[in-house]
């Protein structure tokens, strides 16, 4: 398979590209840099282009099988305002209108594209699948929007799914690295968002191995009845009291020290919520397809990520 990625140079994007390559695929990334890929050696074609602008990089398009659509920008790059919001959302939307824009003019007929379970936005305990309706939250909003956008596609024959991605966990970045330090100093604990302390940490976190994330994405590229939204979490999900719980055992590390939201807040803004909120999400329809968790357990997965 031809596959053209956006997003290919971001923790997962390249963790894909090695997959894809091992398979015996060929892989041609859209990035701002030339030599993206060289520096680390893989046989990868770079095409260089910005996906939020429209350009030539749209013509190589049509020379693949596939697309898989991973730009936007990071949530937890810069503190939220007016103008870093924009961005998040327009990174998305500019970039997947312009890949759809490419598809239509012939060549690809499989659109893989990016989502998150903020789509269901802030929820209690209850269990969440790709029926589930869409939140009000800014992020949820986001989201709903970036999935109209990639359903475009569909109007031209392409068949299109949406990987709704909970938390990933990797040991070269993400939530997992943030997390490692206070919990190796004996800082870490559920964070609170209840006014009674002895709440903290009952919100659920929709968590997901690198492997199995990879794995969700290539079901989707490879399963001809995969289409619409697709949940990229693990099948048991956990409080976030009691990831602490076992990211502390995994560590050797005691974490009962609880971080209150008020806190989070003043010290990352309005992002926080994505922290402090959380979804219970079951991946019903990755499950249905046949898909097998590596990793669907988060003991387990944790003890695999720390050897690493």
């Amino acid at each position: 398979m031809r596959v053209f990625l956006t997003g290919g140079t971001g923790l997962i994007g390249a963790r894909l590209i090695r997959r894809l390559i091992a398979r015996g695929d060929s892989v041609t990334v859209l990035s701002r840099q030339a030599n993206a890929w060289e520096r680390v050696g893989q046989d990868v074609e770079t095409v260089v282009g910005d996906p939020t602008v429209a350009g030539d990089w749209q013509a190589k398009v049509a020379e693949h099988d596939a697309v898989v659509n991973l730009a936007g920008t990071n949530l937890f790059a810069k503190r939220w305002n007016d103008a870093v919001k924009a961005d998040i959302r327009e990174s998305r939307l500019k970039s997947t209108a312009h890949v759809v824009e490419a598809m239509a003019k012939g060549g690809p007929k499989i659109l893989v594209n990016g989502s998150a379970i903020g789509y269901y936005g802030p929820r209690d305990a209850d269990e969440l699948n790709e029926n589930s309706a869409p939140g009000t939250d800014f992020m949820a909003k986001v989201c709903v929007e970036w999935e109209d956008a990639a359903r475009a596609a569909e109007a031209h024959g392409i068949r299109v799914t949406m990987i709704r991605t909970g938390i990933v966990h990797d040991p070269r970045g993400g939530a997992l690295q943030t997390l490692m330090l206070p919990f190796k100093l004996g800082l870490g604990g559920p964070v609170g968002m209840a006014l009674n302390p002895a709440d903290w940490g009952k919100q659920f976190w929709s968590w997901i191995h690198y492997a199995d994330e990879v794995g969700i994405l290539l079901l989707a590229l490879d399963h001809p009845e995969a289409t619409g939204p697709i949940n990229a979490t693990a099948p048991k999900p956990v409080t976030n009291k009691q990831f602490a719980k076992e990211f502390g055992r995994a560590l050797g590390r005691p974490a009962f020290a609880p971080a209150p939201a008020m806190a989070l807040r003043l010290l990352l803004g309005e992002v926080a919520e994505v922290i402090t909120t959380g979804q219970r999400v079951h991946p019903a329809k990755a499950l249905a397809l046949g898909y097998q968790f590596q990793f669907p357990e988060l003991g387990p997965a944790l003890a695999d990520l720390l050897k690493k």
